[in-house]
């Protein structure tokens, strides 16, 4: 019992490491030692319980230490929702520790010990992670595969394999880098593996240097675009009191800065607290940061008449308003968020949710493709809808263009100055890699950026200050990916059949 506890202990701490070699820490040899770590304990476990309770143990590592900063959302309100702070992110981590527990119980149930069995956590995690990103409502935070955000070189392979398979050739490599230190094998057999591992880190690097050293820098003619980050503490955003005077700022960041006259501005998410759809009198003081010709693209609180009975339908929008103050576009949020947008379980939860309002949100009903004159068609991604890398494919079945760049509207006000709104401005990127779209993000307190369609970052606002960026919009490549034409389809079957021949070598070797 004591063993078991030490290497749980120690699965934990592993764990817990694996956040250092990502956003924003980005000491990626740390996940050799986590992954390749990791894989030395499922060595030493013959039976399944065990590589569950050790894929907890690590998994509980990994997501107290990469979510910890959600605690902050639940002092914004402090008299209401600070208590639930440590329970509910621990308990957060305890959920999502299911997915590489039963990852970890699945390489040490179907699999010998052995090299098969570090191509079966490689496979096993990517199936995981994949799972974690789409059961229930989805949350692919912190994959495996950001390690490689550490350069633009890294990022490049995703516009091939995806940030799952990135993370799939991450746990490899440092799986395989640990089983060669095993003293089971002969010098021969440890200088392959170390020389396969080896090779395996450097294919992305050499990828990413092929593919960028034929990179070219060219922005879309006559678009200029003039991003505002208002900076609104979350406590006062939703004052009665402060409504005015955060319109106001938005307003006079949007006209006052010097430089080139912008074609287009942008707010970030749920920027002023009116309905402005509706406010005919606020709308037109709205449009007055609209450029003649342009539009200001802005998040905002939207309703309407339920379809059936009586009330409104909530949703979180990106509304598209030209000079006149017409509203010209609308996109609804589809992903929203849990606790914060909606209460899952409401019937059991006697809880209102941590945004302002006691209704919940709705859902929109598909990602869209919006077209605003001057504009190429773009597709919109609201706060956290930016780290799903399967939704971006946008339904074009109606006839809508294909989109030529991405806009992330955010509000991380939420969580301060911590660890969280670089995490999220990470995984934003690695979507302009896999699409081949430049993304154009717009964030309340930061980080609000432009990036290029190879996920080079060409301006940006740092964290927690407010100001204006004007930025041209960078073009969309010519053909788009291979990623945004398979997705994750080939990785899934690759990590299937990885797992089956894993599964049929114990077999043949005569074990059950």
């Amino acid at each position: 019992m004591a063993s078991v506890a030490r290497r749980s202990f120690l699965a934990c701490g592993l764990g817990a490491t694996a956040v250092l070699s990502l956003p924003p820490f980005d000491t990626a040899p740390l996940a050799v030692v986590s992954f390749g770590g990791l894989y030395l304990l499922l060595e030493r476990s013959s039976r399944w319980q065990n590589g569950l309770l050790l894929g907890w143990s690590y998994g509980l590592g990994f997501f107290l230490g990469g979510l910890h900063w959600i605690g902050n959302s639940f002092f914004v309100d402090a008299d209401r929702f600070a208590a639930l702070a440590f329970p509910a992110v621990v308990g957060l981590a305890a959920v999502l520790s299911i997915f590489p527990a039963v990852a970890c119980a699945a390489t040490t149930g179907l699999t010998r010990r052995g090299t098969w069995r570090a191509v079966a956590l490689a496979s096993s995690w990517t199936l995981a992670e994949l799972a974690r990103g789409t059961m229930l409502s989805g949350f692919p935070w912190n994959l495996a595969g950001y390690i490689w955000t550490i350069s633009n070189s890294g990022m490049q392979a995703a516009s091939v394999i995806g940030t799952y398979g990135l993370g799939f050739v991450a746990v490899l490599a440092s799986a395989l880098a640990a089983r060669a230190v095993e003293r089971d094998l002969v010098l021969p057999w440890r200088a392959a593996l170390l020389a396969l591992a080896s090779m395996l880190f450097t294919i992305p690097f050499g990828i990413g240097f092929l593919r960028l050293s034929a990179a070219e820098s060219t922005t879309v003619p006559s678009v200029q675009l003039r991003l505002v980050q208002g900076n609104i503490p979350q406590a006062m955003k939703w004052r009665s009191t402060e409504r005015q005077s955060i319109l106001s700022r938005y307003i006079d960041l949007s006209r006052g800065a010097a430089g080139i006259a912008p074609t287009h501005v942008l707010w970030p998410e749920t920027a002023v607290p009116f309905l402005i759809a509706e406010d005919a009198e606020r709308r037109g003081r709205v449009a007055e940061a609209a450029p003649p010709g342009g539009a200001l693209l802005t998040g905002a609180v939207r309703r309407a008449l339920k379809a059936e009975g009586d009330g409104y339908d909530v949703f979180n929008s990106v509304l598209a308003v030209d000079a006149r103050g017409t509203v010209v576009a609308t996109y609804d949020k589809v992903r929203l968020v849990p606790f914060g947008e909606f209460m899952p379980l409401r019937w059991l939860i006697p809880l209102r949710k941590l945004t302002e309002g006691g209704t919940d949100f709705t859902p929109g009903t598909a990602r869209r493709v919006l077209s605003v004159t001057g504009l190429p068609p773009f597709q919109p991604a609201i706060c956290y809808e930016a780290i799903f890398p399967s939704d971006l494919p946008a339904d074009t079945s109606a006839g809508a263009k294909a989109p030529a760049w991405l806009l992330n509207v955010t509000n991380d006000a939420w969580f301060g100055a911590s660890i969280g709104p670089y995490q999220h401005f990470a995984m934003a990127r690695m979507r302009a890699v896999e699409r081949g779209l430049p993304l154009v993000r717009v964030a309340n307190t930061g980080i609000s950026a432009v990036v290029d369609a190879y996920g080079r970052i060409t301006a940006s606002l740092p964290l927690n200050v407010a100001g204006v960026l004007d930025a041209a919009l960078p073009s969309a490549l010519t053909g788009g990916t291979v990623y945004n034409r398979v997705g994750d389809v080939p990785l899934v079957g690759l990590s299937l059949l990885a797992l089956v021949a894993a599964a049929y070598r114990r077999r043949a070797d005569g074990h059950p």
